[in-house]
């Protein structure tokens, strides 16, 4: 059996929120796979576990600009303090600017353009000297389009970008806003990434079959599953958040709008910081609740 380790549960923890047994059980399960120890607890626990990659747990601010076109960049830093220092800020709004007017292909095209009479990369190595913490430029979106764009900020942490057809100003920052408070993953059921939905299939399958009933009926449970996961996650099935009772399909269709695509950025998505205090809190309640046995084992699946 593969060592699970105070680490790995710690960080376990961190990305479900699952109590620590649970955690520590769930990689036993999954041979320390972090991604299928993920997925066992979701079987076990439901939704308390799902809680994963879109926890925050990196600093940083999301940044926008529309001019001819349109641009969403985030940038990372240590702490939350930087990320509230205004020096920063504004090298984010200016990064952005130069990502709308320039349209770099990659970060690495963008870092080598001129800011202020000095590379990108120049002004972010200026910047960490001043701040005295690391700064990167982790993603951006560039929308170049015939079509309106429109933008939505939730403070400097969530950041959407859309590109829309129509003529009323107001539904394209409606539907930004929307997003950003409902965080689709895409426009329509037909565009939600196959992974994501064999993710799910696999969890529906394993919380069926643990319920005892008959295959026929299982495969049914799932499906279902499947299609009230597409319906939740993709912008067009979901309840427009200014008024459940109707679908931002319906509300487009009412302001005869059509949303070409959006980009959507959330600080700190997907990363994660190591808080050594909190493994330490982890290895502590697991011997505790051991009663001082052996923690983990190499040779045995007896814990």
């Amino acid at each position: 059996m593969a060592i699970v380790t105070p680490t790995m549960v710690a960080k376990l923890r961190a990305k479900t929120d699952a109590p620590i047994m649970e955690c520590k059980k769930a990689l036993i399960e999954a041979n320390s796979d972090m991604t299928r120890a993920e997925e066992v607890l979701r079987v076990k626990l439901g939704n308390k576990a799902s809680r994963t990659a879109e926890r925050v747990t990196a600093e940083g601010v999301i940044a926008s600009f529309i001019g001819d076109s349109g641009a969403l960049v985030e940038l990372n830093c240590e702490t939350d303090f930087v990320a509230k220092n205004q020096d920063f800020i504004a090298f984010a709004k200016k990064v952005a600017q130069l990502i709308a007017t320039q349209n770099p292909s990659n970060i690495s095209e963008l870092s080598s353009l001129s800011l202020n009479g000095s590379s990108v990369d120049e002004c972010r190595t200026a910047l960490v000297g001043k701040i005295g913490e690391n700064i990167t430029i982790r993603r951006f979106s560039c929308f170049k389009t015939v079509y309106k764009l429109a933008s939505y900020l939730h403070g400097t942490r969530i950041g959407v970008l859309v590109e829309y057809e129509g003529t009323n100003e107001q539904v394209g920052k409606d539907i930004a806003m929307h997003i950003a408070a409902m965080q689709p993953v895409s426009i329509s059921s037909a565009d939600v990434p196959t992974q994501l939905i064999m993710k799910e299939r696999s969890i529906a399958e394993q919380k069926a079959i643990k319920s005892g009933k008959p295959p026929q009926i299982i495969e049914k449970i799932v499906e279902g599953s499947i299609q009230k996961y597409l319906k939740e996650v993709s912008l067009l099935n979901q309840g427009f958040v200014k008024n459940d009772k109707k679908t931002i399909e319906q509300i487009l269709k009412e302001m005869n709008t059509i949303v070409w695509r959006f980009s959507l950025f959330v600080v700190g998505e997907g990363i994660e910081k190591c808080h050594s205090d909190f493994e330490i809190e982890v290895a502590t309640q697991i011997a505790t609740a051991q009663q001082n046995k052996p923690l983990y084992s190499s040779s045995s699946t007896s814990m």
